[in-house]
């Protein structure tokens, strides 16, 4: 894979990903509760003009329509999961969830069938995907890898 762009702060991440949407008018994304769906929430805020849909633990039938509300983006009523884009998230390779990048293969596939359009977009920090070698099982078309600095001050 190639750098094609870089950026710093959760900005960077949005813009990133709202770059990578064009002529994509479904997408889902894919990851653990808890962990991941802020990071659904925060990322559909840019595409809230797209159907978007969370997808939690791999369960293709418990997926639920991420919508706007006057409270921010929230996960709603259940919805057939089948989109344009698929978004893996990182927090689904990190070891202690078990998740293969097999099974995450799988489920890109069911999310993307009957779609011509078809991305498969994943969105991790330090690394993750490449550390557990998920891009040389998946064909990502584009992979968002940022690195988090954090420092805790005290006055």
């Amino acid at each position: 894979m190639q750098i094609i762009n870089t950026s710093q702060g959760v900005g960077g991440i949005l813009n990133s990903f709202k770059s990578l949407l064009n002529g994509v008018e479904k997408i889902t994304f894919v990851g653990t509760p808890g962990f991941c769906t802020p990071f659904a929430e925060l990322m559909g805020f840019v595409a809230r003009d797209k159907k978007l849909i969370f997808i939690p633990n791999m369960d293709f039938e418990k997926a639920r329509l991420i919508s706007m509300t006057p409270e921010g983006m929230q996960l709603g009523e259940p919805i057939d999961a089948h989109a344009d884009a698929v978004v893996l998230l990182g927090g689904l390779a990190m070891p202690k969830i078990g998740v293969s990048p097999d099974k995450a293969k799988e489920i890109a596939e069911k999310v993307l069938e009957g779609s011509n359009k078809r991305k498969i977009i994943g969105v991790c920090f330090q690394s993750m995907f490449m550390q557990q070698k998920w891009d040389e099982v998946i064909s990502f078309d584009y992979i968002i890898n940022a690195d988090l600095a954090v420092e805790v001050l005290k006055s």
